[in-house]
């Protein structure tokens, strides 16, 4: 329950302290930080298997959010990463996961060590930090990039936004058409997309090649000639440029018209990383990097659960009482998607 309504319900350990005085139960912080860090170290089997099994899927969604890190003289900018399996959009088959690491930086650094010996497809934005996973001469094998039309529409978007730029008292002449028609056109292939979802990977495969790619053509040849038009510190130029910019950025942005297992976006790693977006709102910074390691791994198995309809509270309480007893060549039987499984046959 305690690490549940930490990093489920946001609900940081002073505040619990505080209703469990106004019901009658005497607990202090530290005792309450101390189990927290005992439930992570006993659910660290867990973790492992979920991370193991992330890492063997050939395609990874990656992301990270900012997370204020307490130290001497202020916060400092800390980060929360994930990595997200998911194969249901095409019917793949491997149950979904998703594992977390935390770093005091944003450095290039922190990908590389988080994937290492990793080879796969990587979606995600268009962060340079990810580059050297992209490098031929990487000792595991160069990993394949697939950037999010997601990040790229948002851009223009927020040029073509009618409604919320006269919220902010911009007239309507001051919005983009050229800006406005990207948007519609980067909507038809999400429409197109939506159309696929749930349909295997062939199917997928299909509809981009006779639909999607049309369009994505179409759409290219059209910005490179309202780019040319425009100066270079133009916004709407510059949103082209998180396109075009740099050499060879286009092609991963078209990598989901040669595969029915890509997706068109990078949005499971986003939603993995939402329940931290909200939780900043809450507990405001974490109080050391070993605190950041703890929320880590317990976003891990906390979204994982999510991801597999598992209740995490109930999941969780259920795997530190079995745990104790279990012999570790069944512990794998106490992961999100196997629970489930062992529910449906107890039901039946």
């Amino acid at each position: 329950m305690l690490v549940f309504e930490k990093y489920g319900q946001h609900q940081p350990l002073n505040r619990q302290t505080e209703r469990f005085a106004r019901e009658g139960v005497e607990l202090s912080l530290s005792t309450l930080a101390d189990l927290v860090g005992h439930a992570t170290v006993a659910l660290q089997p867990i973790h492992a298997l979920i991370e193991t099994h992330a890492r063997a899927a050939h395609r990874l969604h990656g992301d990270d959010t900012t997370v204020p890190l307490l130290a001497r003289g202020g916060a400092k900018k800390a980060r929360l990463w994930t990595y997200v399996r998911d194969d249901r959009p095409w019917k793949g088959g491997a149950p979904p996961a998703a594992f977390f690491r935390f770093s005091r930086d944003l450095a290039a650094t922190n990908p590389d060590e988080h994937l290492a010996g990793w080879q796969g497809m990587l979606q995600a934005d268009a962060y340079d930090g990810y580059n050297d996973l992209y490098r031929a001469s990487r000792e595991a094998g160069a990993v394949t990039s697939a950037l999010c039309w997601a990040h790229a529409r948002r851009k223009f978007f927020e040029l073509a936004d009618i409604a919320g730029n006269i919220c902010k008292g911009k007239p309507v002449h001051q919005i983009s058409p050229v800006a406005l028609e990207a948007v519609k056109r980067i909507d038809a292939l999400f429409d197109i997309a939506r159309e696929s979802n749930g349909l295997d990977a062939d199917a997928r495969l299909a509809a981009r090649q006779d639909l999607s790619r049309p369009l994505v053509n179409n759409l290219h040849d059209w910005l490179q000639e309202e780019h040319a038009k425009l100066s270079k510190h133009n916004k709407v130029a510059k949103a082209i440029n998180y396109m075009f910019g740099k050499e060879g950025r286009w092609q991963p942005f078209t990598a989901f018209l040669d595969g029915g297992r890509i997706c068109l976006t990078n949005n499971a790693a986003e939603r993995a990383l939402r329940g931290v977006a909200m939780g900043r709102k809450s507990w405001l910074f974490v109080g050391s990097e070993r605190g950041g390691h703890r929320a880590a791994a317990m976003y891990t198995l906390i979204v994982t659960a999510k991801m597999n309809d598992i209740d995490p509270q109930a999941g969780l309480a259920d795997v530190i009482a079995r745990l104790p007893e279990m012999h570790a060549s069944r512990v794998h039987e106490l992961l999100p998607w196997n629970r489930k499984a062992l529910s449906l046959d107890e039901a039946g």
